[in-house]
């Protein structure tokens, strides 16, 4: 059932389209396929006119997140746009209900490709690039927008993939702009994920983000979630220069480089420094996922490269081995 636009609909100051709440009940099929629940509420699937898919978020009444969180993320999305963002293209303000329209995340949240009971394995490949996206969106935040955006929530659940499985952050209701004039209503923030410097300071900076990222990149790496002791695992594996291959993905044993686990494995160590100064930005923490990708990249390259050598040599060795052969025959020929 398409999404119809009438003469109700308005664009409003943030530029995201309006919609009535009778649209959208018919575009959900009376919210009818529910894609998920998150601290939000409920998520369906919808259909807009030119066919495209996307998901509706409605805000539940006894959601933790209220119409504060709603205007957040109607306000910081209408004026942001990158590739690595979840693009918000709709909402509804309507017959008491509040609800969000996203574009359609056919591969889901990180959270459910590592944690899930889907068959799906992500490769090393898939894994280096979705860190290589996560730090690509937040960069954009941080150092792109006018003011700087702190995403204050960022984890796997808030990481969704397209049907080309690239990655892009979402869920901005808890998101402050830097210039925040300092009040605090609470500690925000998932169990796991959130920096122990705010938790003691309720300061929430760039840098809090930072070590949300380095927890996200830990779980990419081991697929332990965060609330599952995932730190007592790192700080174990952090006693050894090898202590992150004891914790590897079972599913990427054998199929991966140990060398660039371990190099990205100190990347996220870097983003958990106990002090904040002593984390990197994420500029920095861009570049050097960057750089791991590409040396992966040069590895592959090399050794397709002598794979295809080792190839035309067996070929060779293949042609002599029949020549040799006609030869013998024709020489037992001309001795009978």
């Amino acid at each position: 059932m398409a999404l119809v636009q009438n003469k109700d609909h308005f664009v409003s100051a943030s530029g995201i389209l309006r919609y009535s709440y009778k649209d959208v009940q018919k575009a959900t099929q009376n919210f009818t396929t529910i894609l998920g629940q998150g601290s939000f509420g409920p998520v369906y699937k919808a259909t807009l006119p030119s066919g495209e898919a996307v998901a509706v978020k409605v805000l539940a009444s006894n959601s933790k997140q209220g119409e504060r969180e709603f205007q957040t993320e109607v306000s910081v999305l209408g004026r942001l746009h990158h590739r690595n963002l979840v693009n918000l293209v709709g909402y509804c303000v309507d017959k008491g209900q509040h609800m969000l329209i996203y574009e359609f995340m056919s591969n889901g949240s990180l959270e459910n490709l590592l944690h899930g009971q889907e068959e799906q394995i992500l490769s090393w490949e898939e894994r280096l690039q979705i860190a290589l996206d996560i730090s690509h969106g937040i960069e954009y935040l941080h150092e792109g927008a006018v003011p700087p955006i702190i995403h204050r929530d960022l984890k796997s659940a808030n990481i969704l993939l397209d049907r080309s499985m690239r990655a892009k952050v979402a869920d901005f209701g808890l998101s402050k702009e830097e210039v925040f004039d300092g009040r605090n209503s609470g500690l925000k923030g998932t169990y796991g994920y959130i920096d122990p410097v705010y938790m003691s300071t309720n300061k929430f900076t760039m840098k809090s983000d930072i070590y949300s990222f380095g927890i996200i990149i830990f779980e990419l790496i081991t697929a332990i979630h965060p609330q599952q002791n995932l730190m007592q695992y790192i700080n174990l594996a952090g006693m050894s220069p090898t202590g992150i291959d004891e914790i590897l993905d079972k599913e990427l044993v054998g199929e991966c480089s140990l060398e660039e686990v371990r190099g990205l494995a100190s990347i996220a160590h870097r983003c958990l420094h106990k002090l904040p100064r002593k984390r990197p930005s994420i500029g920095e923490v861009s570049q050097a996922i960057l750089k791991s990708k590409q040396r992966h990249l040069v590895k592959i390259d090399t050794m397709s490269f002598a794979g295809r050598d080792i190839s035309r040599a067996v070929s060779r060795i293949e042609d002599q081995q029949l020549e040799l052969s006609k030869m013998a025959s024709l020489k037992e020929r001309v001795a009978d």
